[in-house]
C-alpha cells in the first residue's frame, strides 16, 4: 500500500500531470454530456448556490461559482506567477523578454486575424475574436514534458515565458472587452479593499487569512460592478508582498501552497464543467461551420503563423537571437503547442456567449485546434530532438 502510494506521489510530482489529468478530465465530460447520463450531468452544473447574508448576497448556478469564483482563484495563481517572475525570475531581464515577448504578440494578433477572416460572414460571431489567442500552459508544458531530457532547457524556458506573457494579454482582453452592464458605484467601493491590501503590502504583512479576507471582499465588488471578477484574482495577487517584515516570501508561501489545489483540482472541474460537446444530432460537416473552423484554424494555423513569424522575423531583423541550443524546427513544434488553447480558450469562449448552441461549436472548435496541436508539436520535437 505504501509503495502505491509512493508512486503515486511521483506520478502527481511529475511535470506532465496536470496536463494528463486536464486531459482525462475533458474526456470524462465529453462521455458524460453524450451519455445516459447527460441529464444528470447537466444538472448538476446547474444547480444554483447561493451565499447571503442578511437577505443580499449572490446568487449562481455551480457552473458559475466554478467560472467566475474558482476561476478568479486560477487568476489569483496567475498573477502571483507575473508578479515573482517580474521581480526575480525570466521576466526581471528586459533582454530575455524580447523574444518571448514578440513571440507572444505574434501568437495572440495571429489567431485573432485568423477567426475573424473565417467568420467574416456572420457579424454576430465577431465577439468571439479572442478565443483563440490563448495558450494552455499546464496542457503544453505537459506535452513538452513528455519528452523528457531530450527537451533543451531553453526551449522549456522559452515556452514558458511565451505562455507567462500570453496570460497577462488574456487577462489584458478580459479586463478590457470582456465585462458587462458596467455598475461604476461598485468599482468605486472596490477601492476600499484595493487600497487595504496597497496598505499590507506596504506594512510587510505576513498573515495570510486578513488578505485573504479582504481579497474576497474585493472579488466581489468587482463581480457586482460588471468587470469580470477574476481580475480580482490577479489585482490581489500584485498586492501580495514578495517579501515581509521578517524577510520571508508569503507570495511563494502561498503560491506554492496554491498551486496543487488550481492544478489538481480547480481546472479539472473547469474542464469537467465546460468540455462537454454534445455530438447529438452533429455531423462531420457541422466543424466547417464558421465559429468552430474559426476557433480551429485560429489555434492550429493562427498560432503557429503567429509564434513562428514573429520569432522568425525578430532573429533575421537582429531584434533578437534564438536561446542556446535551439533550433529552428524546435521553434516551429513550440510554436505548434502553443496552439493548446483548451482551458483559457474555453473559458473565454463562456464570456462571448451565452448561448448553449454557439458554445457547444466552440467547445468543439477548442478541443479539435488543441489537439491537433498537441499531436503535431509533439511529432515536430521529438523528431527535432531525436538521438538527443
Amino acid at each position: 500500500m505504501q509503495h502505491t502510494s509512493s508512486r503515486l506521489a511521483r506520478a502527481l510530482r511529475h511535470e506532465a500531470a496536470p496536463g494528463v489529468l486536464l486531459m482525462v478530465a475533458a474526456a470524462t465530460a465529453m462521455i458524460l454530456a453524450n451519455s445516459p447520463a447527460a441529464p444528470s450531468y447537466q444538472a448538476f452544473f446547474d444547480q444554483v448556490l447561493s451565499i447571503t447574508l442578511g437577505g443580499a448576497g449572490l446568487t449562481k448556478p455551480l457552473i458559475l461559482w466554478i467560472n467566475d469564483g474558482l476561476m478568479a482563484v486560477f487568476f489569483f495563481l496567475v498573477g502571483l506567477e507575473l508578479k515573482r517572475e517580474m521581480l526575480v525570475g525570466r521576466l526581471n531581464t528586459p533582454a530575455e523578454v524580447i523574444l518571448p515577448g514578440l513571440a507572444a504578440l505574434g501568437g495572440m494578433l495571429a489567431p485573432m486575424a485568423v477567426y475573424l477572416v473565417v467568420t467574416r460572414g456572420a457579424p454576430e460571431l465577431a465577439q468571439g475574436w479572442a478565443i483563440p489567442a490563448a495558450t494552455d500552459i499546464a496542457f503544453a508544458v505537459g506535452v513538452l514534458a513528455l519528452l523528457g531530457k531530450r527537451i533543451p532547457p531553453a526551449l522549456k524556458i522559452f515556452l514558458l515565458t511565451l505562455a507567462i506573457l500570453d496570460d497577462l494579454g488574456a487577462i489584458v482582453i478580459i479586463a478590457l472587452f470582456y465585462g458587462h452592464g458596467l455598475q461604476p458605484e461598485y468599482l468605486v467601493y472596490a477601492l476600499i479593499p484595493l487600497a487595504l491590501l496597497a496598505a499590507m503590502n506596504w506594512a510587510g504583512t505576513h498573515r495570510i487569512a486578513p488578505f485573504v479576507l479582504v481579497a474576497v471582499i474585493l472579488w466581489v465588488l468587482v463581480l457586482k460592478s460588471g468587470i469580470h471578477a477574476t481580475i480580482a484574482g490577479v489585482a490581489a495577487a500584485f498586492f501580495l508582498p514578495l517579501k515581509d517584515k521578517f524577510g520571508k516570501s508569503p507570495l511563494q508561501s502561498v503560491e506554492h501552497g496554491l498551486h496543487p489545489y488550481v492544478m489538481f483540482l480547480i481546472t479539472p472541474l473547469f474542464a469537467l464543467g465546460n468540455s462537454g460537446v454534445q455530438l447529438g444530432g452533429m455531423q462531420m460537416g457541422d466543424i466547417l461551420a464558421p465559429l468552430p473552423l474559426g476557433v480551429l484554424l485560429g489555434l492550429f494555423l493562427g498560432k503557429q503563423i503567429g509564434v513562428f513569424g514573429a520569432t522568425f522575423a525578430a532573429v533575421k531583423l537582429g531584434v533578437a537571437r534564438l536561446p542556446s541550443g535551439v533550433s529552428w524546427t524546435m521553434i516551429y513544434g513550440l510554436s505548434c503547442l502553443a496552439g493548446v488553447g483548451f482551458t483559457m480558450s474555453l473559458f473565454i469562449g463562456s464570456l462571448s456567449f451565452a448561448d448553449q448552441g454557439q458554445m457547444n461549436a466552440v467547445r468543439m472548435g477548442v478541443l479539435g485546434g488543441s489537439i491537433l496541436s498537441a499531436i503535431l508539436g509533439f511529432a515536430v520535437l521529438r523528431r527535432a530532438t531525436k538521438g538527443a
